[in-house]
């Protein structure tokens, strides 16, 4: 076997790939995908990777572009996705199919149970196999996965809505999120402020004004369009407030982004607090911070 290979992971807005060689990884590449806007949006993000990774002989998938609303259904979705990744890479691949293993791409209708959004399981059964116990935080730009290692993956969930039942799946993340998803209300200079239910702003704008969100990691243009400067940043955030920006100084809308930005982090606290496996872990069990929010997760 060949010791060179690519491992993808096709998201609804991102294509993230990493090329191992010899088992150690030689490159990791990002590349935005509006996946649903059209499968030619894929076709174009994978030539972007290839482009910078070169080509391989193995391919190892996972994916959760099958929830975008391009497809009838997520089967539908896992099997267009592998359609696609066949037509466009050369060389064999392997779909990961969660605890059920590997899969085909001529396989992925019949198997789309298993294979459709199983890339957190890809992460913590890896994790696993170098530390017993452990809480994996998995803070992207769009989600955040949160599960328990106890001597192996302890948790029993197998979709996207076991997981948001039991908290192992948020659907918040440090770029896309829309901050009327963070919280009904907030505070500013000691009132509660009802949010605006309007597409305003995002926690891109909390985060970059803050100065945590790496440059790299949000690669889709702001709500409005506009720049991502910090007093671009905040207008939009006094916006979701009903305010304009010379309402306020920076240092008030700094302030009204790390009221957004505990809102957020008391989201993932208290998703934590009820996680299968949660009350087994021994108080120094390490905390595994992973994606573009791995600054939340420390």
């Amino acid at each position: 076997m060949s010791a060179v290979r690519i491992g993808w992971d096709i998201g609804g807005a991102h294509v993230k790939a990493a090329r191992v060689v010899d088992g150690q990884v030689s490159g990791v590449v990002q590349v935005a995908c509006p996946l649903w806007q059209g499968l030619d949006k894929l076709d174009a993000a994978v030539a972007e990777v290839l482009s910078m990774l070169g080509e391989a002989p193995h391919h190892a998938i996972t994916m959760t572009g099958e929830m975008t609303d391009l497809f009838a259904s997520r089967a539908d979705g896992v099997a267009g996705i592998a359609q696609r990744m066949r037509a466009r890479l050369r060389g064999d691949i392997a779909l990961y199919a969660g605890r059920a293993g590997w899969a085909a791409d001529d396989g992925a209708h019949a198997r789309a149970d298993d294979i459709a959004s199983a890339n957190w399981l890809a992460t913590a059964a890896w994790i696993a196999t170098r530390l017993p116990q452990a809480l994996l935080a998995d803070i992207g730009s769009t989600t955040s996965d949160l599960i328990v290692i106890d001597g192996g993956v302890t948790t029993a969930s197998r979709t996207d809505a076991d997981r948001l039942i039991s908290g192992e799946l948020v659907y918040a993340g440090v770029v896309r999120t829309p901050l009327m998803a963070l919280a009904p209300a907030i505070e500013f200079r000691g009132r509660q402020h009802r949010l605006m239910a309007e597409y305003f702003a995002t926690s891109a704008d909390v985060w970059r004004l803050l100065g945590e969100l790496p440059d790299h990691a949000d690669q889709y243009p702001a709500a409005d369009g506009g720049a991502k400067t910090p007093e671009a940043c905040a207008r939009r955030l006094a916006r979701m407030i009903g305010r304009d920006l010379d309402e306020g100084s920076m240092d008030d809308w700094r302030a009204l982004a790390t009221a957004f930005a505990n809102a957020q982090l008391g989201t993932l606290v208290d998703a934590c607090r009820g996680l299968p496996g949660m009350r087994t872990l021994a108080a120094d069990a390490p905390v595994v911070c992973a994606g573009a929010g791995r600054f939340v997760a420390a």
